[in-house]
């Protein structure tokens, strides 16, 4: 897989910005992230260790009242916080998000600058590197770009047979989430 089939398969964009830093994860570098991107100081319910409960993001995207730009600003930072940790860098439960991508949502304007299809494909490797681990049992990592790559690259292992799919539009993942399956 390379950086032009995440980009066709998610449409993201392949030029960006390297997303680097160093990640803290402290109770203290949680609380003030949470504060300065969401507006509000996680309970201990809803983070643990450095990640977020993505349930709780999603509550208060839910609550936003959208009538103002700084409302409208946190929203989008809970709805790409949100797609972050549900489908570019899921851990095995998909419930959580990893706090260390907060820094990056903090600048509004610069989130868009970003090499999110890069730093997937790393997970997504990384992820396939510690799969085999005796120690493993599950895997983790964007599973769903691996599944939609691997059925657009080999049509017999698809859930789906490919003369009932829509034409392939950007991104190519959309073709696949409506479509009726197949035990054939």
């Amino acid at each position: 897989m390379t950086l032009e089939d995440v980009a066709h398969i998610f449409g993201l964009p392949i030029d960006g910005e390297p997303m680097s830093g160093w990640t803290d994860s402290s109770g203290d570098f949680l609380q003030n992230q949470s504060i300065a991107i969401f507006g509000r100081e996680p309970g201990v319910s809803h983070s643990s260790k450095s990640y977020m409960k993505l349930t709780w993001v999603r509550r208060i995207r839910d609550a936003e009242p959208l009538d103002n730009k700084e409302s409208i600003r946190r929203y989008v930072r809970c709805q790409i916080f949100c797609l972050l940790g549900s489908t570019l860098f899921t851990d095995k439960s998909t419930a959580y998000a990893h706090a260390k991508y907060l820094p990056l949502l903090f600048d509004f304007m610069r989130i868009h600058t970003y090499s999110w299809e890069s730093a997937c494909l790393v997970h997504l490797y990384r992820a396939l590197f510690r799969a085999p681990r005796y120690d493993r049992k599950e895997m983790d990592g964007p599973l769903n770009l691996l599944f939609v790559w691997a059925w657009e690259r080999m049509p017999c292992i698809a859930l789906v047979l490919r003369q009932t799919l829509q034409l392939a539009e950007i991104p190519v993942a959309m073709r696949w989430s409506h479509s009726k399956r197949t035990t054939a």
